[in-house]
């Protein structure tokens, strides 16, 4: 994947660089990822593209999830926090920061805990290769069935 194809709209997978995201699992310990691809799977347990995350059942699961970053992404986040209402379920997103959005409002405004990211991740590609800094900011949203920022 070059460069410039991983900053245009040409291509909405940005895939979470492994230092980062090693340190969300000691935190969390993550038993699924719902959006991967083979090469870029975070857990044991993953959904493709083909799989469909978005149709599976994520119940009692800890989830981490680094959506496509285009127009799919408020389904993505719907599904994030209706699976958070179901018993030991918890959730965490990777995503941008994009505050002035309905889904932000609808689905994660009061009802997660929200880290917002100092600077700009350095996005890798399925073999591990950094890029320039993301063009956007962004953030971390935890979903635990909790519906408060105060987590």
């Amino acid at each position: 994947m070059n460069k410039d194809l991983m900053f245009s709209s040409n291509d909405n997978s940005w895939a979470t660089p492994q230092d980062f995201f090693d340190k969300l699992n000691e935190e969390f310990n993550f038993t699924l990822d719902p959006c991967a691809t083979p090469q870029t799977a975070k857990c044991k347990k993953f959904y493709t593209k083909h799989d469909d995350g978005l149709s599976k059942d994520w119940a009692g699961e800890t989830v981490f999830v680094n959506p496509p970053y285009g127009r799919e992404i408020g389904k993505w986040v719907k599904k994030c926090y209706e699976e958070s209402l179901k018993p030991n379920t918890t959730i965490v997103i990777l995503m941008p920061s994009r505050t002035d959005t309905l889904y932000f409002h609808r689905y994660i405004l009061d009802k997660s805990q929200i880290r917002f990211i100092k600077g700009r991740l350095k996005f890798v590609d399925s073999v591990g290769n950094c890029f320039s800094p993301a063009p956007f900011p962004s953030m971390i949203v935890i979903f635990n069935g909790k519906e408060t920022n105060d987590i």
